[in-house]
């Protein structure tokens, strides 16, 4: 008998890793038992834990909320939280991120920073997985020894999917090459033993309110590891498993339903007949996003059956009854011109009964859908009485409603007829349809072929609808414009069905019918209501495309009596257009133009949405409880429940009572209007919740002075769902002063630049990642990976390399600090010290703006790459000048390195504060460093050195390459060298125009200049080659601060005989020479200055009549030793 064992051996295949390998782990190790100190410091200290000023501080309403949140600086920042059906992805960790590094840029601005975390437990995924479970012990046993294992099967090949977690409520597998066979996930134990839930623990997931129990805690273990400042006290299972969670869903719901944003009727909604519930966005397996397609759908009368077909009708001995092929389109307004009805010939029919006397010939997927819809006399009752294949369907003539072909048109192949999209009947239109023309020409022309008489496709096409750019028969002057042959030119048939719609709809006119003469748009609504009335049509809808729920159902629409959240609306819809416009700054901020985008195109597409369920998890509907609140609905303005969850109660499931020592009984509706600033306090309020004064106050202080919500964070997936309905419920429930400040998306993770994918093994869970690579060097591989709305990429390299690069820095840094005294004190050089210090006044200052400007990737680069640079450029340029570094600086250099790398590396951070700055406490008390302006002088100073130095380099190596090719230079590299300057402060003549341009041209309000028009200007004075790199040059100048008046009166800001005559001892060290000469020469070039002496010298040398300010020339030369 086989065992349970053979399973997880079986998968051994599924975990094969293509994630990378490390060889050494000794620094890695010293990294993570410092991060793990700090964070148990950190928790234990409380130092994440954000709390508004007491009411005793500053007494409720003695000043504004504005005016005290202006007084006491905050910052919150919420991401979605994670659903509790599995652990944290990598890919979760970058949503993760952006608020984490956002709350540590708060705090080091010196605003109290609020970072919570919530555990999403509502909806379907938990509850079907466990009804699974229950199942599956009653079929196999507790320890399910019970099962046996398959000798062989096969796992189907599927595209691998971006992950989003470890979401134990799915599986998806791939064959590698590695194994070509291997078990397939069958059972939901086989699922939970293959990520990691020990098999004698599995049966307990049959309750769903062990998943609520076993991975909250997981979730708080890998942010913990992650090093996040997520105050937990804060923290809560949604459902009514947390009765004061469950208690402000109540009133959340009583108050949108009183505002009328919550109503009742019949609509369309996606629906699940397993479940007998809708099956919204978090309960599908499949089709998230997906809504209803509405359709009108015709009732096409049979007149005359096909042989085939008849004998199989006949057989039912139906006398009298209707029989209706029905198909489905989206243009009503073309029904005019239906030639014919197209069949798929390969797809069998199913003949529905619809009442007494009316059954319809349609596929199974479209009764399913019509049984919900109130078409059949039964509500879900499907009657089939008779399948008939397509094919025996071809040659029935059938009554075309609104056809000028009034004796009816007959039923034909089509091949390309899908059984999953409509009914499976396609009527045809070849005026209008190019699909349908190119149909109708190849079945004339083949007529033999498709077994059909050639008349029945050659039937009379009229001219429906006039277009100013094809004409009245739109389908034939497209396929010929495309040059279509047949209808196997899918691509082509294609773009012709978009251009022809597009022009029908927003450009055509109608030329036959009663609506003649009136615009498409105008007309299409009032065909279709002519074609209901006339119980020729009917309403017809269906998903636009596959949705699976949970439980495995493919989905249908159904008609149905519901509560909806009536979003959509169109004075709520202005109103949030009006946010996320944000035209007066004082809205709401998208930061990238992809989101604001998506945000409009969402608020202008989304209407009506259930927002009641019958079966899952959740909070019951306080007006009608045999329902329960879908997921996406209890989860629009949770994050104002954060603000005082810790004075309602201890624990997540809030079975403690927290620092407000309230009953969840005690917080009524009122007593929640009060809290979030809907109604003032009175006197009723106290005598029915019972609960203080003082304490209403401070709990209404916590939500005034945290919200507004400074930054949602989210996948810009949730764009089309959670955030608009998020944006929707706030400006409802909330006055103007609480509406959300800001919403960041992102992409999805890549992990080595290829989608995540268990099923590849391209994936790491966020426990994983800090075991792997610590909590640091992840955070850094993170921040590095980009912060547009694009997908990002986690580099394994990145993070591995930052191992390394910490462990480096940190012991540097600790022996600087050590051998202090040893470094050189006294006043600062003017310059490697002058220069040092400029470059870090720069670099700081540009990576506080970064992180300012939340662009991680970029503030990364300076605090990091950028200073760790700047130090080694200063580090050389001593050793090269024959001296130490100065003391001073290089502790500033370790202090500012600390601050600046607090956000993105906080333990590395901490470790340095306290142990080796030894500061008096953690350095998420500290600030930025306020730094001085950056001196341009010195920042150009600064790049002539690194560029000489190179050009030093470069140009000994272009005199090598001259001997090389047998040029005559008598230059011997091997034999003691001197090297000459040659420099000069005489500009070229013809410069002097190009510097009156941009005298003309430069806007220093702007700080800017119009490059469009410079260009012309500059071709028209024709000598574009040269003039341009000049030009580019003093612009770039300008634009990094250097004073106007200097660059445009030919200076370079800096002295550069002086800056030579500097460098001379380092070049003279590092290149390894024996003299170095400076030579000021004339624009002739014949006659120079020796800089040093000041003597005057024959210059033979022909290149250096090349020089130019600011750009030197070199020669290279062997002297006597």
């Amino acid at each position: 008998m086989a065992t349970t064992s053979a399973v997880p051996e079986a998968l051994e295949n599924l975990h094969i890793s293509k994630t990378k390998e490390l060889k050494g782990t000794e620094k890695r190790d010293t990294l993570i038992a410092i991060e793990k100190k700090y964070q148990a410091k950190w928790q234990e200290e409380g130092i994440f834990q954000a709390n508004a000023p007491t009411t005793t501080e500053v007494p409720l309403h003695s000043i504004s909320a504005a005016e005290l949140r202006e007084k006491e600086p905050k910052w919150f920042g919420t991401m979605a939280y994670p659903y509790m059906n599995g652990t944290l992805h990598a890919g979760h960790s970058f949503s993760v991120s952006k608020v984490e590094f956002g709350a540590g840029v708060a705090a080091m601005q010196g605003k109290r920073a609020l970072f919570p975390m919530g555990f999403h437990c509502t909806g379907m995924p938990i509850k079907a997985c466990a009804d699974k479970l229950v199942n599956e012990v009653k079929m196999f046993g507790k320890d399910f020894s019970g099962y046996k294992a398959p000798t062989e099967a096969v796992i189907e090949e599927n595209k691998p999917e971006q992950a989003k977690r470890e979401d134990v409520t799915k599986f998806t597998a791939k064959k590698g090459k590695a194994a070509a066979k291997q078990v397939k996930m069958q059972y939901q134990f086989q699922i939970m033993q293959a990520v990691g839930v020990p098999t004698e623990d599995i049966h307990l997931f049959a309750d769903p309110q062990h998943w609520l129990k076993h991975f909250p805690p997981l979730t708080i273990r890998d942010l913990t590891n992650f090093g996040c400042r997520v105050d937990w006290r804060r923290s809560f299972v949604t459902t009514d498993a947390n009765p004061y969670y469950d208690a402000f869903v109540r009133w959340q719901m009583n108050r949108l339903k009183e505002l009328e944003k919550i109503k009742f009727g019949k609509r369309y909604t996606i629906y699940s007949i397993k479940d007998g519930q809708p099956c919204m966005d978090h309960d599908r397996a499949e089709g998230e996003g997906v809504g209803p397609q509405e359709y009108t759908a015709l009732k096409l009368k049979v007149k005359t059956w096909a042989d085939k077909a008849g004998e199989i009708i006949n057989g039912l001995k139906l006398e009298g009854a209707n029989f209706y092929l029905v198909p489905a389109t989206l243009r009503p307004e073309t029904m005019y011109g239906q030639t014919c009805c197209f069949v798929g010939p390969k797809i069998n029919y199913g003949v529905f009964k619809v009442n007494d006397n009316d059954y319809f010939v349609i596929t199974n997927r479209a009764a399913r859908n019509m049984a919900y819809q109130g078409v059949f006399a039964k509500e879900g009752n499907i009657e089939q009485v008779a399948e008939i294949q397509g094919a025996d369907l071809v040659g029935t003539l059938v009554n075309a409603p609104l056809s000028i072909h009034k004796e009816g048109v007959r039923v034909l192949p089509m091949e390309t007829v899908l059984p999953t999209k409509g009914t499976g009947v396609v009527t045809s239109v070849p005026s209008d349809s190019p699909d349908d023309y190119a149909t109708i020409m190849d079945l004339a022309k083949k007529a033999e072929y498709y077994g059909i008489q050639k008349e029945w496709a050659e039937l009379e096409i009229p001219a429906i609808i006039n277009t100013p750019s094809y004409g009245d028969k739109c389908a034939e002057f497209l396929v010929k414009k495309l040059k279509i042959s047949s209808p196997k030119d899918t691509k082509q048939l294609e773009e012709a069905k978009e251009l022809a719609y597009k022009e029908g709809f927003y450009q055509g006119t109608m030329v036959i019918g009663e609506f003649k003469g009136e615009k498409v748009e105008t007309a299409k609504p009032k065909v279709r209501k002519q074609l209901i009335e006339a119980e020729e049509a009917f309403v017809y809808s269906e998903p636009e495309r596959k949705v699976v729920s949970r439980s495995a159902d493919e989905c249908i629409v159904s008609l149905m009596d519901q509560w909806y959240l009536d979003y959509g609306e169109e004075s709520w819809k202005q109103t949030a257009l009006k946010w996320v416009e944000n035209k007066d700054g004082k809205g709401m901020d998208t930061y990238y133009v992809e989101t604001k985008n998506m945000f409009e195109g969402s608020l202008n597409w989304l209407n009506q949405w259930a927002c009641a369920r019958s079966f899952g998890l959740g909070s019951k509907l306080p007006w009608d409880p045999q329902f329960l609140v879908e997921s996406l609905s209890d989860s629009t303005i949770y994050m104002a429940y954060y603000t005082i969850a810790h004075y309602l109660h201890k624990d997540i499931f809030g079975r403690e009572k927290g620092l407000g020592n309230v009953g969840p009984e005690q917080m009524t509706d009122e007593v929640w209007d009060y809290v979030f600033c809907r109604k003032d306090l009175d006197d009723k309020i106290l005598s029915e919740s019972k609960i203080p004064k003082e304490t209403l106050e401070s709990m209404r202080r916590e939500f005034e002075y945290f919200y507004p919500l400074d930054l949602r964070t989210s996948g810009k997936d949730l764009i089309p769902n959670h955030l608009t309905f998020f944006l929707y419920v706030h400006l409802a429930i909330f006055p103007p002063e609480y509406w959300p400040r800001s919403v960041r998306t992102n992409g999805h993770l890549m992990l080595n630049g290829e989608k995540m994918s268990k099923s590849t093994g391209n994936f790491m869970t966020l426990h994983e990642m800090t075991a792997k690579y610590g909590a640091d060097a992840s955070r850094i591989a993170l921040a590095d990976a980009g912060d547009g709305s694009n997908d990002a990429n986690f580099e394994e390299d990145v993070a591995d390399n930052n191992i390394l690069r910490l462990f480096n820095l940190r012991e540097w840094c600790e022996e600087q600090v050590r051998d202090q005294d040893q470094r050189r004190s006294g006043e600062l050089n003017s310059f490697q010290d002058a220069l040092f210090q400029n470059d870090m006044n720069a670099i700081g200052r540009e990576a506080v703006e970064q992180y300012t400007a939340t662009n991680y990737k970029l503030a990364l680069k300076a605090a990091l790459y950028e200073l760790i640079s700047a130090r080694d450029f200063y580090r050389e340029a001593c050793a090269a000048g024959g001296i130490e570094m100065h003391k001073d600086l290089v502790l500033r250099y370790v202090e500012l390195q600390t601050l600046l790398l607090a956000v993105v590396a906080p333990h590395w951070a901490e470790y340095m504060w306290l142990e080796v700055l030894k500061k008096p406490e953690t350095i998420h008390r500290a600030r930025f460093p306020v730094l001085p302006d950056v001196d341009a002088t010195l920042s150009t100073k600064r790049d002539y050195v690194r560029n000489t130095a190179s050009s030093v380099t470069s140009a000994e190596g272009q005199q090598l390459k001259k001997k090389a090719k047998g040029k005559e230079t008598s230059f011997d590299p091997r034999k003691p060298r001197k090297l000459t300057v040659f420099m000069t402060t005489t500009w070229p003549s013809w410069q002097a125009k190009y510097i009156d341009l941009l005298k003309e041209m430069w806007d220093p309000a702007t700080q800017s200049i119009n490059d469009k028009e410079l260009g012309a200007k500059i071709g028209k004075m024709g000598e574009m080659k040269k003039a341009m790199p000049y030009v580019q040059g003093l612009k770039k100048r300008l634009q990094s601060g250097e004073p106007a008046d200097v660059v445009l009166a030919q200076k370079l800001g800096f002295d550069e005989k002086e800056t030579l005559l500097q460098m001379v001892p380092g070049l003279e060290r590092t290149s390894g020479l024996t003299a170095c000469d400076i030579l000021e020469v004339g624009e002739s070039g014949k006659k120079g200055v020796n800089a040093a002496t000041g003597q005057e010298v024959e210059v033979t040398v022909p290149l250096a009549e090349n020089a130019r300010p600011g750009h030197p020339t070199f020669f290279f030369e062997n002297v006597q030793a």
